[in-house]
């Protein structure tokens, strides 16, 4: 009789061990920190690669991603960035996203043109924005994280302007710049206006899609007046991307051309870096 209801209890345990449900645990693929630029609180997330606790002699490049909030191009440029390191297309790194609250403001310089400055009238504090980057932002995340001293800029759009503009007033801040379908077209064209000099400047990825009139044609303004021994990639997608899928279809290809490694497969899988132009020596 005791070994029957024993049985009886074993079989009733595992029946109920097997009905139940296993419990979550939380998921983290990352860290963040509250800091505050022109008055205002602002995220900074950092996703660091899948070894980097496993590999504790190993330092990393460093991307910083603009419009880097969880609401705004985080998470695709961390799977962007982790897809092309698990294909061996460009290197791994650390993700720093840094939220923006108003894009204008922070990422553009002030205007000439009335009717922008009507549309978006807080714009021009893009110097600002970058002082604070310099000072507080740069400095945490290198003293925090196991770095290599390779630090890249990564931008669309407005804050692809803002990255040519590092580029151009603040070369050494960064090792690396990649200036996705950037807002050239901002004051009349003036950034692709400036004197550049015949000065050496980090890489710089510059891309276009379809945007047409003023954008264009500032484009091919900045293109003609970069230095010759200027290394950069040029990709010219007018035929292939709109505006809003740019960052999406030509962030692997930037991330191939600034942090490149040695595959020898990637043509065979079509990940092809495609530099229409192309100028200087990495």
């Amino acid at each position: 009789m005791v070994m029957r209801f024993s049985f009886f209890a074993i079989s009733l345990l595992a029946a109920s061990m097997a009905s139940a449900k296993p419990e979550p645990i939380p998921l983290t693929i990352g860290e963040t920190v509250t800091l505050e630029a022109l008055g205002v609180e602002r995220a900074v997330n950092i996703i660091l690669p899948p070894d980097y606790a496993a590999e504790p002699e190993k330092r990393w490049p460093v991307i910083y991603l603009l419009d880097g909030a969880m609401k705004q191009d985080l998470m695709m440029g961390a799977g962007l960035m982790r897809w092309g390191a698990l294909w061996g297309r460009s290197k791994d790194a650390i993700i720093v996203g840094i939220e923006t609250k108003d894009r204008q403001r922070e990422l553009l310089p002030p205007t000439g043109d009335t009717a922008e400055r009507k549309r978006w009238p807080s714009a021009g504090e893009s110097a600002a924005f970058r002082q604070w980057l310099t000072d507080t932002v740069k400095p945490m995340i290198e003293a925090r994280y196991r770095h290599d001293g390779t630090a890249l800029l990564v931008g669309e759009s407005a804050a692809g302007h803002f990255v040519v503009e590092t580029w151009a007033e603040a070369p050494a801040l960064f090792t690396g710049y990649a200036a996705i379908s950037p807002s050239l077209q901002w004051d009349s064209e003036a950034l692709s206006r400036r004197a550049l000099g015949d000065a050496k400047r980090p890489p710089l990825y510059l891309s276009l899609a379809d945007e047409r009139g003023a954008t264009e044609s500032g484009m091919m303004r900045l293109l003609g007046v970069l230095p010759t021994e200027q290394p950069y990639c040029f990709s010219d997608r007018r035929k292939q991307l709109r505006h809003a899928t740019s960052l999406h279809g030509l962030l692997p290809e930037a991330l191939q051309y600034l942090l490149p490694t040695e595959a020898d497969w990637l043509e065979e899988f079509g990940m092809v870096l495609r530099c229409d132009r192309r100028g200087g020596a990495l």
